[in-house]
């Protein structure tokens, strides 16, 4: 894989590069997030590797260009020293695929971009896919809710779109993790994190959560509301 390390911290920055390089990766890196930027957009990279804090723009707005400005796809390992939920929201919000905490090991490093570079094969469907006020373009990736754009990153337009396909049916928590990082993850909480998103963004949209947890089971996308009980 051809990498791109942010980080600031030289410490952190030179174990990771030593050891992607020493793993048979090409390796680049950048101190700061300007830098950063103009690297990523610039030069073709497989995975990112993203510190949250940054000197000159910090790794949420740097991500946020990236997906919403130069609108690149490319996977984006976010780093950060806090463990928190909402930090978590926050990283995936502006558009990170996966999200780790320091200290870190390094071989988890590489497993972590690896999962990320893995494609899956083709998508869904080429053809529009509509669930009630749902609409989702496959070749576009716009998204539409109750008249209004949506906006999302790309791990939950994915999810979104795994289950348009087929609305109505459970979803089990390894149905969705290996069509989205291709592989079941090691605890539920990166599926977790993003569905919060995903169902966060798509109610503040459309006035209600077209998403429903069948415990136990896993999820499934319904095309109305559902009734208070």
């Amino acid at each position: 894989m051809r990498i791109l390390i942010i980080e600031d911290d030289r410490a952190i920055a030179t174990n990771l590069y030593d050891f992607l390089s020493d793993r048979g990766h090409a390796v680049d890196a950048a101190a700061d997030g300007v830098t950063g930027l103009h690297l990523a957009v610039t030069q073709d990279f497989d995975a990112i590797i993203l510190d949250i804090s940054l000197p000159g723009m910090d790794g949420v707005k740097l991500c946020r260009k990236l997906r919403d400005e130069a609108h690149l796809d490319t996977p984006v390992l976010m780093l950060t020293a806090r463990d928190t939920l909402d930090d978590k929201l926050r990283g995936f919000d502006c558009g990170a695929d996966d999200y780790l905490v320091k200290p870190f090991a390094l071989k988890e490093v590489e497993a972590r971009l690896t999962a990320l570079n893995r494609r899956t094969t083709g998508r869904v469907t080429s053809r529009m896919l509509v669930a009630g006020a749902l609409t989702l373009d496959p070749r576009t990736l716009s998204i539409r809710f109750a008249g209004k754009d949506v906006k999302l990153p790309p791990k939950c337009i994915r999810l979104l779109e795994v289950m348009m396909a087929d609305p109505g049916r459970v979803f089990s928590r390894r149905e969705l993790e290996n069509a989205v990082w291709g592989d079941v993850q090691e605890t539920s909480d990166t599926l977790r994190s993003h569905m919060h998103l995903l169902r966060r963004t798509l109610a503040d949209a459309g006035a209600y959560d077209p998403i429903e947890t069948v415990h136990g089971l896993g999820y499934r996308l319904v095309t109305h509301a559902q009734p208070q009980v």
